[in-house]
């Protein structure tokens, strides 16, 4: 029995009239988020960096060489508001991890770039993140991955 199962116990104790096996899954995904957010920041920690530096450092660098991005296009994979990503592309840049230029195309923009010391920073990050979601899922053998991998996309798609 986990901490869901005593709240739906006390629900149905007091209210047996409602079907509360909705609250269990969307309770138990909800717990869940919240402890593997923990342990995904502790492991970026290691690594000065944040959830947000990770994404914008993480997206810079899946874009392939020349790892560099239009702030239009980091908002668009990122999906936060310019003035957040305003305020993350400050603070990295202030590191010395990205940089901004003009963009060789249209010189009225810039292109936010992965400088050599964010590069190899994200890298080792990632490498410590994957390594992490491999010992978050240990609990799971391959075929349970896969189920809940099938559902969770399924479930998703419906909001999607």
């Amino acid at each position: 029995m986990d901490h869901i199962d005593r709240i739906l116990a006390q629900w149905n104790r007091e209210r047996p009239d409602l079907d509360v096996e909705p609250m269990g899954l969307l309770g138990r995904l909800a717990r869940l988020r919240t402890h593997l957010a923990r342990e995904t920041e502790k492991a970026l920690a290691a690594h000065g960096l944040n959830a947000a530096s990770f994404d914008v450092l993480a997206t810079l660098r899946r874009a392939g060489p020349p790892y560099r991005l239009s702030p239009g296009d980091l908002l668009a994979t990122t999906m936060v508001s310019s003035g957040t990503m305003t305020n993350r592309l400050d603070q990295l840049e202030k590191a010395g991890l990205i940089e901004r230029a003009h963009n060789p195309e249209d010189r009225r923009s810039v292109i936010i770039a992965l400088t050599p010391k964010g590069f190899a920073l994200v890298d080792a990050a990632v490498t410590a993140h994957v390594e992490n979601q491999h010992r978050l899922l240990e609990a799971l053998g391959t075929d349970e991955r896969a189920a809940l991998d099938g559902l969770l996309r399924k479930f998703l798609a419906a909001f999607e």
